[in-house]
């Protein structure tokens, strides 16, 4: 699927109709070449400015998926340090041979119940704002960033347990490409299947 195609179909009415759809999965992934993650990002915000408009009237949440790990790891206590991530940063600069203790906690939290917790509220607040906007997407990028400590098909396996399928639609972006059944992240890592989410492909 073309920026273009993607752009049509965002704009759709029919799309953006959460209701219309699969009943119980709302996950959707736009695929792309790795090398173009940067020209994705600022596209994204394309997307959101012309959405906004008012022949949408569409408010779209965009969560850069490292930031906001970062941003909940440092507002998480850690014993007595008030910023668990800065704690974590300031270990492995003090002693470079930790670093696996580092990676092994960072992955620990990625897929923590509290994390997916701090998303869904993340998007609760959004989706619940009351004024003239519609708010039928979320969109999730920075996904390279957060290999190795969380991919996709996990992320999207978390959250089922809070996603209202009612409400809005996820749309991830993913910097790889699908052989067969599987993901490949990058176009080379691995990233096994992608938990029931619908490939958005040219139709």
């Amino acid at each position: 699927m073309t920026i273009k195609e993607l752009d049509d179909k965002l704009n759709s009415p029919g799309f953006q109709d959460p209701e219309n759809g699969d009943l119980f999965y709302n996950f959707f992934i736009y695929q792309y070449p790795a090398d173009k993650e940067y020209d994705i990002r600022r596209q994204i915000q394309e997307f959101k400015a012309n959405l906004i408009r008012p022949i949408n009237y569409v408010d779209v949440l965009c969560l850069n998926l490292f930031e906001e790990f970062c941003n909940f790891l440092d507002q998480k206590k850690f014993l007595k340090h008030p910023s668990m991530l800065k704690y974590q940063l300031e270990k492995e600069q003090a002693d470079p041979s930790k670093a696996q203790n580092t990676q092994d906690t960072l992955t620990r939290n990625a897929h923590s119940p509290e994390f997916v917790q701090f998303l869904h509220q993340r998007i609760l607040d959004h989706v619940n704002i009351e004024d003239k906007y519609r708010r039928p997407y979320v969109f999730f990028y920075g996904v390279g960033s957060m290999f190795p400590y969380l991919r996709v098909n996990e992320l999207l396996a978390l959250y089922e347990d809070y996603n209202d399928t009612s409400r809005y639609k996820i749309i991830v972006f993913y910097p790889g490409h699908r052989e067969n059944n599987s993901f490949r992240l990058f176009g080379t890592l691995p990233d096994n299947h992608t938990y029931r989410a619908t490939l958005l492909i040219n139709e």
